[in-house]
């Protein structure tokens, strides 16, 4: 017995939050993707999680190097976000971003919100996806309004 996906992708649709791009890099190759599934999991140690799709290279990058990057997008980045998700585009990802790296390496996205660079503390398989629990080894803060995603939109918060 369960629901139907539909039904599933409308509920979880209803969850507002925030937007990422999570980066990686292994030598010269790094890769990013829009991310929604992220959250906090420790303070002390300091961990967060992603949910990575088995299908995207990313997620092959990240397992191969064992770091990432968390970019929380602000406000007016729903164009980087979309380049990010489509599959269609993922060669032009990097195209005109001039990016620095953050402690791990991977490329932190200019005008963001926040990064969170992590190394990869434990690894649980689930369904399509795989989650990625990362260490936080670095991090930084902008004084930037957040980009919202609500029920299949971008939002602003007022």
């Amino acid at each position: 017995m369960g629901i139907d996906i539909e039904t599933f992708k409308q509920v979880l649709g209803s969850w507002a939050s925030g937007v990422t791009i999570v980066t990686s890099r292994s030598g010269e190759h790094h890769h990013g993707m829009t991310v929604s599934a992220f959250c906090s999991v420790s303070a002390d140690p300091p961990q967060v999680l992603i949910c990575a799709n088995k299908d995207s290279n990313t997620q092959s990058l990240i397992e191969q190097a064992g770091v990432y990057t968390v970019n929380v997008l602000a406000e007016g980045q729903d164009e980087l976000s979309n380049l990010f998700a489509d599959k269609a585009r993922e060669d032009e990802r990097f195209d005109g971003l001039s990016c620095e790296d953050g402690a791990t390496g991977c490329p932190r996205i200019p005008g963001a919100l926040a990064w969170l660079d992590c190394k990869v503390v434990n690894t649980v398989e689930a369904g399509s996806h795989v989650i990625y629990v990362g260490l936080v080894e670095g991090a930084a803060i902008a004084e930037r309004e957040p980009l919202g995603f609500y029920r299949g939109r971008y939002r602003e918060l007022v």
